[in-house]
């Protein structure tokens, strides 16, 4: 036990583990009970587990042999004999690329994420690890972490603070080479901002986080690395100076010397302006010459179709905070502060973040094709004089993270048919040809295994809500194991549209009622701790559940957030994503249902747009927009109960085979799965902005990647 101990402990030390199932399930099958309520977090079950108990379940279930092949499987992994990476992006091996982003979503024991944006982010760290690609990603470690949601008697959202232990979670403070812990400064008005530069190993990638809890801060700054996406427009802007200028000086005081910077949406963009400001100081460049070879060298992701939902700073907020880096600059303070005005000349119109990237990076893109389009057109004034279709942004659709998404079922199904390296061939479309070979008893038997997991986890997190709440137990249990189980979780925002089938609660009811076809829905999400629009269609959509006729066929539950949304992504039969078109940027949730055997109902927007084929999902309306936004709404609506009543529905309860399997849905899912998972995948994601964007920038090239 002596040895053992230290061996598991340096197992958990790379999050590595977050997406390898065989070595979670070590630290699961210590205690089951202990590793939920431990957030799955394998350095806190071994912190709480009594020593007997370790010794004599170790013993059990072999764990000592099972520690030492993940042990060195981790060495191999990390010592690669040759990745793609090496292969393709040998240019940036001494010169990594550097990924910012307001937050990152590794892991649900990690919480410095709120949603699509941070799941997106981890997903692009773990899929550059896998790839070999050189990378580093630079964030803040909000030591509240996000908030947790939790209805109240209203069924309102509450939000609630649950504060982290750093000491359970594998982030070191780093280190310069006379071994004193690396500190930066950060300039703010009348004060200066200090921070500790962390560091968490994501299997080859280091992850730098940036944190306030310094004793040369007031509570004022360490409040700044608190939480995401907490305070007021000042607040927010320092966190974004923080994140930008501490981030790049952090690279600097690590000695990395990056090629490439890679803004993951606008929060980061003030990183720009400190790397032109340390062009200019070390090596007196012209400040007009260092922003054109920083730009050269800088791409940008944007991820926001809504105008609104693109920071805007106040003109002489902005200029109270640009003042430093204006004067590191040697520029005048209204032409730093023009480059984040869309028309330079207004003086006092406000200062937008988003502008400043796509005037300072060479490289822009949208996260799907229809993305791209819309940012064409949302930006095309940037530009004066350019066609729209010429504007320079162009776009990388989104993939998601295989390995962390998939369930070890469909894995173990995957391996047995497509072959046990076909992970390393993803991107491949002839490595999932080998899905249409697969009996459709032996996918449709999996899927029910997954399904009746998630219905079960399912059931008990309704039950603890409503034993929470003071509601009377559902009796009997809800959610019918053999019914159409349909699943819908995101951001709750009135674009998105979450109440859209609670137009016609006549018709719903009929719908998931039916005695001979029934259908379960489970909807999950969340809303801004700080938008009461968002919190305001929550309770609706869970006041609308309490109607006894949806008690038992429909749940809302608490807490979306990575645990959550893997156990309904794995067994659920479909997904549906109703967003009014062209507002959803990609919408990546759909892709990790595909890769578990469900398949897509979705309107014709974000990566369904160019996904869809005609038979490997289903769609909802022609993508075709009524001037009238509320025409469109109850066209929609009418056509998703008529895609569910006459195409879904039907679908998956007729054409049984003795065996009660349903041959045309089974064959659907197989042919969304041959067509989908090469092309939506995280690893396709990055290998595209290694060649069409990092490698590119990284040689200075003045090529803009073109619009589709």
């Amino acid at each position: 036990m002596d040895k053992l101990i230290p061996k598991m402990q340096k197992l958990t030390q790379n999050l590595w583990w977050t997406w390898k199932p065989e070595v979670r399930t070590i630290f699961r099958d210590l205690d089951l009970e202990l590793y939920h309520k431990a957030h799955q977090n394998p350095m806190s079950v071994l912190k709480q587990i009594q020593p007997d108990q370790l010794e004599q379940r170790a013993a059990d279930v072999d764990v000592p042999a099972r520690v030492d092949r993940a042990l060195r499987q981790l060495q191999e992994y990390l010592s690669p004999v040759t990745t793609w990476g090496i292969t393709h992006a040998g240019a940036m091996r001494s010169r990594p690329i550097a990924y910012f982003c307001m937050e990152f979503g590794v892991h649900e024991s990690l919480p410095i994420y709120s949603g699509g944006l941070g799941i997106l982010a981890g997903d692009h760290l773990k899929a550059a690890s896998d790839l070999g690609i050189p990378l580093v990603g630079v964030g803040l470690l909000y030591h509240e972490g996000y908030t947790n949601q939790v209805l109240d008697a209203n069924l309102w959202q509450q939000d609630v603070v649950e504060p982290f232990d750093i000491a359970d979670l594998p982030v070191t403070h780093t280190v310069d080479r006379h071994g004193e812990p690396v500190h930066i400064m950060v300039e703010m008005p009348g004060r200066v901002v200090h921070a500790a530069v962390l560091e968490v190993p994501v299997g080859r990638i280091r992850l730098i986080l940036l944190d306030t809890r310094v004793k040369q801060n007031s509570p004022r700054d360490v409040a700044l690395t608190a939480r995401l996406y907490g305070g007021d427009q000042r607040m927010r802007i320092e966190q974004e100076l923080l994140l930008g200028v501490g981030g790049a000086r952090a690279l600097r005081a690590l000695g990395i010397t990056a090629s490439v910077f890679h803004l993951n949406e606008g929060h980061s963009a003030f990183a720009l302006l400190e790397r032109a400001r340390q062009r200019i100081q070390s090596d007196g460049m012209d400040p007009h010459k260092a922003l054109l070879e920083v730009a050269s060298a800088s791409v940008f992701t944007t991820h926001t179709p809504v105008d609104a939902g693109h920071d805007r700073f106040p003109a002489d907020l902005a200029t109270e905070y640009l003042r430093p880096l204006a004067e590191g600059l040697h520029l005048p303070i209204d032409e730093v502060m023009g480059l984040g005005r869309v028309n330079p000349q207004d003086l006092g119109s406000p200062f937008l973040p988003t502008v400043l990237a796509l005037k300072l990076s060479r490289r822009a893109n949208g996260v799907s094709a229809l993305h791209g389009v819309v940012s064409r057109k949302m930006w095309n004034h940037l530009y004066p004089g350019t066609r729209e279709e010429a504007v320079p942004i162009g776009h990388v659709t989104n993939g998601v993270h295989l390995p962390t998404w998939l369930a070890t079922e469909m894995n173990h199904l995957y391996e047995s048919r497509l072959g046990v390296t076909y992970q390393s061939a993803l991107t491949r479309p002839d490595t999932w040809t080998g899905i249409l070979s697969v009996s459709s008893a032996e996918i449709w038997e999996t899927k029910q295994v997954l399904k009746a997991r998630t219905i079960r986890f399912i059931r008990k997190r309704s039950s603890d809500m409503r034993e929470r709440l003071g509601l009377p137990e559902i009796e009997p249990a809800p959610l019918d194991p053999e019914a159409l189980t349909i699943g819908f979780a995101r951001r709750f925002v009135p674009y998105k549209r979450p109440d859209l089938l609670f137009t016609d609660l006549d018709r719903l009811d009929r719908l998931v009622n039916d005695p001979d076809r029934p259908v379960n829905l489970i909807f999950s999400g969340r809303a801004h701790p700080a938008d009461h629009t968002g919190k305001a269609l929550i309770q609706k959509v869970a006041q609308i559940l309490e109607d006894p006729r949806f008690r038992h066929r429909i749940l809302f539950i608490e807490n979306y957030n990575i645990h959550v949304g893997r156990m309904l992504y794995q067994g659920i039969d479909a997904w549906l994503n109703n967003p009014q078109r062209p507002l959803e940027a990609c919408g990546t949730s759909g892709m990790k249902v595909v890769l578990n055997g469900g398949l897509h109902i979705s309107v014709r927007d974000g990566w369904w747009a160019e996904a869809y084929d005609g038979e490997n999902g289903f769609a909802i309306g022609t993508g075709e927009i009524h001037a009238d936004q509320a025409i469109q709404d109850q066209r929609d609506a009418d056509d998703l109960f008529r895609v569910l009543e006459e195409e879904v529905v039907p679908m998956y309860y007729e054409k049984r085979n003795a065996a009660g399997v349903p041959r045309c849905w089974v064959e659907r899912v197989k042919h969304s799965i041959r067509t989908l998972a090469w092309r939506f995948n995280a690893d396709r994601m990055v290998q595209d902005y290694v060649q069409h964007l990092y490698l590119p920038a990284a040689v200075g090239s003045s090529c803009q990647m073109p619009p589709p």
